[in-house]
């Protein structure tokens, strides 16, 4: 008659906690931002600059006239604000919206590159400055020149398309704005648990129910 031996229990060692992932698409993010933001303050500033002069026929003279980026154009400098608008949204949405965002902000800067390249040529709104100063309806402005500014602001254009297009790469593996606030804190209570009692020790339930018995609690056996 053989006796069972009874085994010793093995106590499962507590798995080990993984360890915490590195960042994740760091330097593309770092890339977006610095180019994102870069490439609009570019273009806002080179709209505000002077793109064209030129000499307006007056008298037996000329009068000098010049034009902004904003008179010959509006579009960069409007793309340039929703660029920066769709470059802060990318970090508030995720998924398929965040390609979505990053294709508008994409779209923003080409439109931006293409709307200075395409000012490079146009003398229209110098002609129409010309015409206000000699106040003349039909003026061609003569000796137009145009500055450097076009194509400064044309690069930030391509900033700008650049953090699109590494947005629309690279989205996916950025952190998202609310991330911090989705996965609980470790180590802290849970609210509306209470916590049991420890081995041998009373209750205050079990000390009224031994004086309704007629019991002292006090007395220890």
């Amino acid at each position: 008659m053989s006796s069972s031996v009874p085994q010793p229990h093995t106590v499962a060692e507590p798995a080990a906690e993984p360890a915490p992932r590195p960042a994740v698409g760091r330097g593309s993010l770092l890339l977006a931002l610095a180019s994102g933001v870069l490439g609009a303050a570019v273009v806002l500033l080179a709209s505000g600059k002077t793109w064209q002069k030129g000499s307006a026929p007056f008298a037996d003279g000329g009068m000098p006239v010049s034009v902004s980026g904003h008179q010959v154009t509006a579009v960069p400098g409007a793309l340039a604000l929703v660029g920066l608008a769709a470059l802060v949204a990318v970090f508030a949405v995720r998924g398929a919206a965040r390609l979505i965002v990053g294709g508008l902000l994409a779209l923003c800067g080409a439109g931006a590159l293409a709307a200075a390249l395409l000012a490079l040529g146009d003398t229209s709104a110098l002609d129409a400055a010309a015409a206000t100063a000699s106040g003349l309806s039909r003026t061609t402005v003569t000796g137009a020149a145009t500055s450097a500014w076009p194509g400064v602001s044309a690069a930030g254009g391509a900033l700008l398309l650049l953090a699109g297009a590494v947005a629309l790469l690279r989205a996916r593996t950025w952190p998202a704005m609310s991330n911090r606030y989705d996965r609980d804190t470790p180590g802290a209570a849970r609210p509306g648990r209470t916590p049991a009692p420890a081995a041998g020790e009373e209750r205050p339930e079990d000390l009224w129910k031994a004086l309704d018995r007629g019991e002292d609690p006090t007395e220890t056996s």
